[in-house]
Formats: structure tokens, sequence, C-alpha cells
């Protein structure tokens, strides 16, 4: 079972926010995310925090499970559930903030994964009705415009947060606030990228097979950036534009939005 606690590096908020005091949020940080693209999770505490969000920690949050649950090690999925619930419980925090579409679906699942233990299983059905993606609280938000600059990106739905949480026009929300960006969805978005959790993992060739149409299709827009909101897709795509010589760069749709800020905030210096 994981154990490694999630730590927080670098300043949450680097320019000032117009935004109103809303709800205290907590971020999840991750196994995947803070490990391998910390970035995200830095961007995703300042573009909340410049939208009015009070950012609080959940010490002791651990991974979400996702991974156990899908590799059937279901009791590990359970305590690490558990221990989820007691830590942002704690934090006094009114939302969940996840970044990682997989995360997110698999936290708003917590009631499920506990309803057989009378002792989690209303705590676990409230935690789950708390947890958001980042851009359901964006778009709640506003989100807050940015100036941003003529640029395209390529648009692709994390299967996690396209089927699984539902969630299609928050993440559009998003990069619509960033002035001047041309956002083209992929005529095949919504179809797998072949990552998939351990799918990628445990059958790298079938992977490698559903991701090809995808990379023809990123070429074929032309676009510099490609941005979808789930580590493993920005992984797997990025790993596949490497082995093409594709110099596309993976992006958050956070990440996008949080640089527009910078600029605004640089402009006003």
């Amino acid at each position: 079972m994981a154990t490694v606690e999630a730590t927080r590096r670098g300043p949450a908020r680097p320019y000032p926010s117009p935004a109103p005091t809303r709800a205290q949020v907590a971020v999840l940080q991750g196994c995947v995310m803070e490990g391998l693209l910390a970035p995200v999770n830095r961007a995703t505490e300042r573009v909340l925090a410049h939208n009015g969000y009070a950012l609080v920690d959940a010490s002791g949050q651990r991974c979400c499970g996702a991974l156990h649950a899908h590799a059937g090690a279901h009791a590990d999925a359970q305590a690490l559930a558990r221990a989820n619930i007691a830590a942002f419980e704690a934090s006094g925090a009114e939302f969940v903030a996840v970044n990682s579409a997989g995360c997110g679906a698999a936290m708003k699942e917590y009631g499920h994964l506990l309803a057989d233990d009378p002792a989690w299983r209303d705590r676990a059905a409230a935690f789950a009705r708390r947890v958001r993606d980042v851009s359901e609280l964006l778009a709640a938000a506003g989100p807050v415009a940015a100036t941003g600059a003529p640029v395209q990106a390529a648009v692709d739905h994390p299967c996690h947060l396209l089927h699984g949480q539902r969630l299609a026009d928050p993440p559009a929300r998003v990069l619509a606030a960033i002035g001047g960006l041309r956002a083209t969805e992929l005529p095949d978005a919504a179809t797998c990228c072949g990552s998939a959790g351990l799918y990628s993992l445990a059958q790298p060739e079938f992977s490698r097979t559903l991701l090809a149409p995808k990379l023809a299709t990123i070429a074929a827009i032309g676009a510099p950036t490609v941005c979808t909101g789930n580590p493993g897709c920005m992984m797997h795509i990025g790993a596949g534009l490497a082995r093409a010589g594709s110099h596309v760069d993976v992006r958050h749709p956070v990440e996008l939005l949080d640089a527009a800020y910078a600029r605004d905030a640089a402009g006003r210096v």
C-alpha cells in the first residue's frame, strides 16, 4: 500500500486575485501528479487562488487508490480511501480539488468503495459529494478571464473526465477564459488514448495501437500544444509524440490558464 505523503512546493499565489473570496479548498497532490508533473499542482494552486478560493492543506493525504482498485487490490484501495477521507475532513475544506481525471473519478466513487463498511460508508458518501475536478471549481468561479496570446491548442478529453465524471463543459470554459487561444477539439477526443490507468503498462503494444490514430490527428491539426486533464494521458500522449519526433507540447488546461494569468500580471508591473 502506498504510504508516501504529498508535499507542497513553491508559492501558491504569485499574482494578486481580483475575485471575491470563495470556499476553502484542499488540493489532492496525488502520487503521479506530484511525483512526475508537480508544476501542474503548483499551477492548480495559483489558478484556484486567483479565482478566489482559499487553499488549505490536507496533511496526511495519500494516493487516491485508483490504480489499486484497477489492479484488484480492493483492501488497499479501501485503506487509502479511509486515510484520505480522514485527512481531508481534518483540513476543514469545503471542497476537494482534483486535477487528475482518474483520481477524481475514483474519489467520487468512495461512497461505493466503502458502501459495505458501516463505520465509513456515510463519511465516504459525504466526502465523495465534496470532490470536484479543478475545472468544475473554475467554471463555477467564472473563471477569471486572462488576456492570453494568439495561439492554437488541440484538446483531448480524458476518458475518466468525459465518460467517468460526465464533464465536458467545465474544461472548455477554462480554456475559453484565455483570450486569443483557439482551442480545437480533436475529432477523436472522446476515444481513449490508450493510457487507461495501468493498461499502457499491462498491454503496451495494444495501448500504442489505440494511441496511433490520435497522434495522427494531432499532427494533422498542427497545433503547437495539446492539452488534456489527466496525468496518465499527458504522459502517454507525450511519449507517443516524442517517439514520433514531434515537438508538440503536452499541457494540462490549468497550466495554460496559469501562464496567461502570469503574463497579465507581468504586464501590470
